[in-house]
């Protein structure tokens, strides 16, 4: 009897060193597609960065799921009392590396030195998000820290000029730009007040069965079936890597894909696989 509960008391020790670094997931501000349905000159534009979405309260760094980021102390220690919300990132294409870098329990403080922490956002703040914009380029200036950056935010005057600017930005290798409306307070939530643009379009759903392949495919995988949150169920045949292919996304996964536009049906064509879904 006296084992069992010194069992139970000892569990319940680990669950309660466990917890801290998890917590409710932050309330952020979610993009929807630009579909050509606002004014581009309201809005600030910025470069969609693949990085990984990370959320300090002022005390704590957290992903968007609100599990704590492991990150080395010197990283943390000269960051504001103040909010802030952006990406980890290293560089244009680099998504599997910083994200491998940055989920790990016990930091690399020398991988660590390549992550920047690009700011877009002051949870909180008062004022329109021009203003914070603004708020956020002299915070990045005072503080002096050499990982911190301000995500540069410009007015385009037209769609025209827009398509130019993510021409440029798909050339050189980046994801696709972001449109914040310039006049909007801070919100929460899904909302136009933030849009992405990207040649391709993105969308998660989850694994619910796995088709072996055939031919230079045998024995490995050869196919997701998905079921997307509206509950449309498909086959996703593209987009891995022999090594995914080998070790497939577990089912009850969440994957993200890309795809070029929807059927009449709702489902995606030309749906190629990306990533599991980050945190």
């Amino acid at each position: 009897m006296i084992r069992r509960l010194l069992g139970a008391l000892l569990c319940g020790l680990a669950v309660a060193l466990w917890l801290p670094a998890f917590a409710e997931p932050p309330a952020i501000l979610l993009a929807n597609l630009d579909h050509g349905q606002v004014d581009v000159s309201r809005y600030l534009v910025s470069e969609k960065l693949d990085g990984v979405r990370a959320v300090w309260d002022g005390e704590v760094l957290r992903f968007r799921s609100g599990r704590t980021i492991n990150a080395p102390a010197w990283f943390v220690a000269g960051l504001p009392k103040q909010p802030l919300d952006g990406e980890l990132w290293i560089g244009r294409g680099q998504f599997e590396r910083v994200s491998g870098i940055v989920r790990q329990a016990v930091p690399d403080e020398t991988a660590w030195r390549e992550v920047r922490y690009m700011i877009f956002e002051l949870p909180g703040a008062p004022g329109s998000f021009a203003e914070r914009a603004e708020q956020i380029r002299r915070l990045v200036r005072d503080l002096k820290l050499p990982w911190l950056f301000e995500i540069r935010q410009f007015f385009v005057p037209d769609r025209s000029i827009l398509k130019k600017r993510l021409d440029e930005v798909v050339k050189a290798g980046g994801e696709g730009l972001m449109l914040h409306l310039a006049e909007a307070p801070y919100v929460t939530g899904r909302s136009d007040v933030l849009l992405k643009l990207k040649p391709w379009q993105d969308a998660e759903a989850e694994v619910i069965g796995q088709q072996p392949g055939r031919g230079r495919h045998a024995g490995r995988l050869g196919a997701l079936r998905l079921r997307t949150p509206e509950g449309r169920e498909f086959m996703l045949g593209t987009g891995f890597s022999d090594a995914q292919r080998q070790q497939p996304p577990a089912i009850g996964t969440t994957v993200t894909y890309r795809y070029r536009d929807l059927t009449a049906s709702g489902l995606p064509r030309f749906a190629s696989f990306l990533r599991i879904r980050e945190e």
